[in-house]
Formats: structure tokens, sequence, C-alpha cells
């Protein structure tokens, strides 16, 4: 067998920066809206304290194979650990041989923030200045960079509920030259915000649709699952559009889309897909005044196209270790 690419977190972060994971994740959805993306269906396996493994497995045009898997795992934040851990394997595209192993929770947290950002250049109204992110983990510290790609942000209010991430405000303030408070206070966070990423792993709404101003867009992250749900029914119902990464697997999958479908509050009609969006093939956003709502939970094809990316740049600087299995 030929040699395989080993990647660890470290090397992926050489070589993967926030300008090429917002670039790998326009090129997934845009394939993805063009038809041209292959994706396996998502599978989830519960595990006890509200932990759940995950297997994704996809194909993009020129690239092979590629699967992770991985787990999210709550209960992480309290012994200090990421909440979610995963591996990658790329398969070559001819012969279907492995050829790299990355380090996946590296790879997971930048390609989340960064199609979270092409969601909202997508939706987000132009001029979005206010920020608010509930969550102040690996993943909401990673929004705040993303969305500043994106949009002209001048503030950033973080809602933290985990006294361990209470210093991300400061962290973020140092880090991005930015003001950027924090608050215990998810309401006050919201308030007047223009665009809202929830990045929990709540079962309960933490932002209910009462507290969103008109032309807000408010992205969930932690809705993965079905028994995951950050918003409540009221923003469904207040959502002029109601955007997820697949349709078919966020009906299924997807807290507050699931639990909308089932209690009629949601027609299918009314979901509408990233992808095409991405492609220029529909609209995004049509009023400035719209509430928006993005449900992500996360798709195969997004890690296909961020691992093209990692290991064609690996390649070409000499990163990681190749190994004989």
């Amino acid at each position: 067998m030929a040699d395989v690419l080993l990647l660890s977190a470290a090397d992926v972060r050489a070589v993967f920066d926030l300008p090429a994971a917002i670039g790998s994740q326009r090129a997934a959805f845009a394939a993805l809206g063009t038809g041209e993306a292959r994706l396996a269906p998502r599978v989830l396996l519960d595990g006890p304290d509200g932990a759940v493994a995950f297997s994704y497995v996809s194909r993009l045009p020129g690239t092979g194979a590629v699967a992770k898997f991985g787990s999210v795992t709550p209960g992480n934040a309290a012994r200090g650990l990421p909440t979610v851990a995963a591996l990658v394997t790329v398969q070559d595209p001819v012969d279907g041989r492995p050829v790299a192993i990355i380090e996946g929770e590296a790879v997971t947290t930048l390609r989340t923030a960064a199609a979270s950002a092409v969601a909202a250049d997508h939706l987000a109204a132009p001029g979005a200045s206010r920020l608010a992110v509930i969550g102040c983990g690996v993943q909401g510290r990673a929004h705040v960079r993303a969305m500043l790609r994106v949009r002209p942000i001048e503030r950033v209010t973080v809602a933290c509920r985990n006294a361990g991430t209470r210093g991300a405000a400061a962290e973020l303030a140092a880090e991005l030259e930015l003001p950027v408070e924090g608050t215990g206070d998810v309401r006050a966070a919201v308030a007047g915000a223009d665009v809202v990423v929830t990045a929990t792993t709540s079962a309960e709404p933490v932002v209910l649709g009462e507290w969103v101003g008109p032309g807000c867009t408010v992205l969930s992250v932690g809705s993965f699952a079905p028994d995951r749900c950050e918003v409540d029914g009221a923003l469904i119902d207040r959502a002029a559009a109601v955007v997820v990464d697949d349709v078919d697997t966020a009906r299924l999958q997807a807290g507050p889309i699931a639990a909308g479908l089932r209690d009629g509050r949601l027609g299918e009609d009314r979901i509408r897909a990233l992808g095409p969006i991405v492609a220029g093939l529909a609209p995004g956003r049509e009023a400035a005044d719209d509430v928006v709502f993005y449900n992500s939970v996360g798709l195969g094809v997004q890690d296909t196209a961020a691992a093209a990316v990692i290991v064609d740049r690996a390649r070409a600087a000499g990163v990681g270790r190749l190994v004989a299995l």
C-alpha cells in the first residue's frame, strides 16, 4: 500500500487559514447547488449524557471519497476538552486507496465557522454591523473571526453560559482590536443584533423569536441533531426565509426544522437549501427587514472540500508525516 499522509491539528492549522476555509466552503455549497456533489446520508448515533457519534461520506468533482467519523460530547467542556473529536480520511480519486488521515477537530472548527460565514454573506443584510454569538467555546470564538470576513462588524457581544469561557470577550477584543462585550444575559446580547450565531449544544431554545429585531439573520450551528434545538418555534414563524445546508438531512436531523414540520408550523415548501443560493441559482435575502433563519447540521461535502485544500497545501509545504500502513 502507498504511504499515507498523517496530518495533526497543528499541521492543519499551519496550512488551512480562514480565507482558504471560506473558499473551500463556497466551493462545497456551490457544488451542492449545481448537483455536482455526491452526499451519502448522514449517520448519527446517540451516546450517554447527550453525546452523539457521527459519520459522513461524500465526493466532489475530482476528489476521492472523504469520510469523517467523530463525536460531539457536551460533557467535555467541564473536562477542559474539545466538544468535538474526529478523524478525516481521504481516498485517491483514481484507485481508491487511502492517501491521508487528518485530525478532524481542527478541520471541523474552521470549516463550520467558514460555512456560516458563507451563509451570512448570502443571507445577512449587506451593512450588518452588530454581531451576537451565543456560546463562547471554540466554535463561538471561531464564528466571531469568520463573520468579520464577510460583514463590516463594528460591535460584538458574546453570551457565555459556562463560567470557564467568560474570558472570551476580553481575549477576542485583544486579538481582533474590536469592541467585544461579554454577558451572561442572552436576551441582552441579541437585542439590536444584525447577525446572531448560536454555537451551543442545547436541547432547549437559547434564542427566542420575540427577541429578534427586523432584518436580523440567525444562524444556528448547534441544532445538529433532532434533540438539539437552539431556537424556538416563534423564530420559525417570524422567518421570511428558512434556509438549511441540505433539505433532506435537515428535515430529519435539524432540531428546529424537524420540530416545525412535526407540529405543523413549518411547511416543507418554506425550507430552502443554501447550495442554490451560493451557486447563484436562487435568491438569498429578499427584503431588508426580513428575519432570516439558517440551520446548519454539518455535511460531509464540507469536509471533502476542506480536506482537498488541506492535502494539496500540506503536500506543497512538506507538512505532515508519511507512514506505510
